[in-house]
């Protein structure tokens, strides 16, 4: 849990005790931004265009990258959080690849199998950015 999403949990509960209400959105302590112009974006546009030649694979697991390399699509994105469009099905996918069965890092996209837009998380979902 982010150090965001920790305060505002802590906020509720000091208001309840205090017979005050506090509404509790997880959504509202994530950016979810309409344009990705951070560190990072221009790499996650190359993984996108690779993982769309692909097809976006559903299935978890290692799929071979250029190079020699491997990536590792997640499977579904649940977007428990509801930072993005409610009611949509997203896939998941790493940006940078790596030995097959390498530790994962922090970095994906997040593809909406509704609509096709893709998002940039840097910090494995505390943000998103659309590319």
């Amino acid at each position: 849990m982010s150090w965001a999403k920790r305060f505002a949990v802590f906020a509720a509960a000091v208001a309840s005790v205090l017979g005050m209400s506090v509404a509790y959105s997880p959504a509202a302590s994530a950016a979810v931004d309409n344009s990705c112009t951070i560190a990072g974006c221009s790499a996650a546009a190359s993984a996108n265009s690779t993982w769309s030649s692909g097809g976006y694979p559903t299935s978890r697991g290692w799929y071979n990258w250029p190079n020699g390399q491997c990536s590792f699509a997640g499977g579904q994105f649940y977007n428990n959080d509801g930072q993005l469009p409610a009611g949509d099905t997203f896939y998941e996918y790493n940006v940078y690849p790596r030995a097959c069965g390498a530790r994962r890092d922090a970095y994906r996209i997040v593809v909406d199998a509704n609509t096709g837009v893709v998002w940039y998380s840097p910090n494995h979902y505390a943000d998103f950015y659309q590319l």
